[in-house]
């Protein structure tokens, strides 16, 4: 199977110069038609594409052809940047991954097994996450609606199903994403983005699926976000693009009632644990909320399940 890896890529020089030689090692041990890497840098700083090119000459000399840089004249998060890549990626099977993701050097052949599929939209990997100093698995996503609010967190890795796939390493059909017209860049710079379209994937009658035998390494202390942004701002864009989420997707008339009957709770309990951040987000959200309104309205189109066809679908 021909396939296309999309990297996005911000400050990330160091990581590449690691990581990309380990992409190409499970390329070629998978050694199955004409892959491509496109990266896409997100206006660096570090000179990340001088280090790409010196990379590339140096120790791939032979994937010369097949890697191809594209940059961004200003940066643009990280939704706007994936959309970008794989817009421009020629392949059916698209694999995002971030830069500071390290692949097995035999992920590929459990990941790609599924698009045999027709149905299936999406797989996610396996993911060791690198947290200080342990090694969470990640990779397998719950989701419940809870006072009003969709709230996500990690699964257990011994059952496929999940709710989202990863947006920094997992695998996705294209004509599918473009028919969901991918990533919604409402949720620059990152976060959530991963969650909602995997979300209306479903809502759109597509499966999703996480495969524990694909397995990548995720330092996720030296992902650009982290050393970008600080705890608080992470913190204020998460509980925004939250608010996105629901105002978005939750269409069946029961969520959007307790949505509004418990927002009252969730601004009271933000006052008393003096939660600057959950104000800045809400409002933040709250600004948007004619655009996020639009959206939803051209995603609606395509939905064929209720809200809680899903849940019920997942908790089978």
């Amino acid at each position: 199977m021909n396939l296309s890896i999309v990297i996005p890529n911000y400050n990330g020089k160091d990581l590449l110069r690691k990581n990309l030689p380990k992409v190409i090692e499970a390329l070629k041990t998978y050694g199955s038609g004409e892959p491509e890497i496109i990266i896409v840098d997100d206006h660096s700083t570090d000179n990340s594409i001088k280090i790409i090119d010196k990379l590339i000459v140096s120790k791939l000399p032979g994937w010369r052809d097949r890697i191809r840089v594209l940059k961004n004249e200003k940066n643009l998060g990280f939704a706007k940047t994936v959309n970008k890549g794989v817009g421009r990626a020629k392949e059916k099977v698209v694999i995002l991954l971030n830069t500071d993701v390290t692949p097995e050097k035999d992920f590929l052949e459990p990941l790609l097994k599924h698009f045999k599929d027709e149905k299936i939209f999406a797989v996610g990997c396996m993911d060791k996450s690198i947290e200080g100093n342990k090694i969470i698995l990640r990779g397998r996503g719950l989701g419940k609606w809870e006072k009003g609010l969709f709230v996500h967190s990690r699964g257990e890795v011994d059952k496929t199903s999940t709710f989202w796939v990863n947006g920094g390493s997992g695998a996705f059909r294209k004509n599918i994403w473009e028919k969901l017209e991918g990533f919604n860049e409402l949720y620059s710079p990152f976060y959530w983005e991963d969650i909602d379209l995997s979300y209306r994937a479903l809502k759109s009658g597509y499966k999703i699926t996480f495969e524990p035998k694909s397995i990548v390494m995720h330092e996720h202390e030296k992902g650009s976000i982290k050393s970008t942004y600080s705890d608080f701002e992470v913190k204020t864009i998460a509980y925004r693009n939250q608010f996105i989420f629901v105002w978005e997707n939750a269409t069946d008339y029961s969520l959007q009632f307790l949505h509004l009957v418990f927002l009252p709770y969730h601004f009271i309990k933000a006052l008393l644990g003096f939660d600057l951040a959950f104000f800045i987000g809400f409002f933040e959200a709250f600004i948007l909320l004619p655009r996020i309104i639009i959206s939803s309205l051209n995603y609606q189109k395509l939905f064929i399940k209720k809200d809680g066809e899903v849940m019920k679908e997942f908790l089978k």
